[in-house]
């Protein structure tokens, strides 16, 4: 079953750079200000949904070690 946060997530970060792009004032800088807003939100889409995907799928499988004479 899909989950449905990283749906959510991604139409909030789209959000936020349709409003960053629309709300930025006229003047000399615009396009930078919008180019550095628009790269920033990208970059911490793609930081976040790499820590989630390595959450969900781990290259390492966890073990439990077997201290003293413990039985599980």
């Amino acid at each position: 079953m899909a989950s449905v946060i990283p749906v959510i997530f991604i139409l909030i970060v789209l959000g936020l750079m349709a409003c960053g792009y629309l709300f930025i004032p006229k003047g000399p800088h615009q396009t930078t200000i919008r180019t550095a807003i628009m790269l920033t939100l990208a970059s911490c889409y793609l930081m976040w949904m790499v820590t989630y995907m390595a959450q969900l799928h781990p290259l390492i499988t966890p073990y439990r070690s077997m201290k003293g004479g413990e039985n599980l």
